[in-house]
């Protein structure tokens, strides 16, 4: 059986390997946040809109509507995109309405920064609605890295027991 100093030994060390590893990656990638966006009907609005709403992002990224049926159809004219800084004053909540939409068509509200691209999609016809959202990391090294620091923390918070007997 461990001693409690033993036991407080390799707790130590696991949450200073876990600090470490969070550390490495502010470090190596930059401090990012990027969130799935939600999209749904704004029934606040006077006209048939969407709401693309997706609660953490840093850096500020770029918000695109694109739509199933008017492919290539430039909508900045017909929406309406928001950051609001979060509480923790670090990472804002996107928020984008899209005005004057065609009931029987997909739109697509996509988010994208330098670390993450976020896509909600939409279809809205006259009996349902379906939704459908993915998430794509675009800088492979980020990806690496939150990969590895999660398999590393995976991999030796289970030990902690087992190295504590020792």
């Amino acid at each position: 059986m461990a001693s409690p100093g033993q036991i407080i030994f390799w707790s130590i060390i696991s949450i200073i390997i876990i600090l470490a590893g969070a550390i490495a990656l502010i470090i190596g990638f930059g401090i990012s946040a990027f969130s799935i966006p939600e999209v749904n009907v704004d029934y606040n609005a006077s006209s048939e809109s969407l709401r693309c709403e997706a609660p953490r992002w840093f850096p500020q990224p770029t918000v695109v509507w694109a739509s199933q049926v008017d492919q290539g159809a430039n909508f900045s004219e017909v929406s309406n995109t928001s950051f609001e800084l979060n509480s923790e004053n670090v990472t804002m909540k996107v928020v984008s309405i899209l005005y004057n939409v065609t009931i029987n068509n997909t739109y697509s509200c996509m988010i994208e920064n330098n670390i993450a691209k976020a896509t909600g999609d939409i279809k809205v016809t006259d009996s349902e609605i379906k939704r459908r959202s993915h998430l794509q990391l675009l800088n492979s090294k980020a990806s690496l890295g939150v990969s590895s620091f999660f398999a590393i923390s995976w991999i030796l918070l289970p030990l902690s027991p087992y190295l504590m007997l020792k």
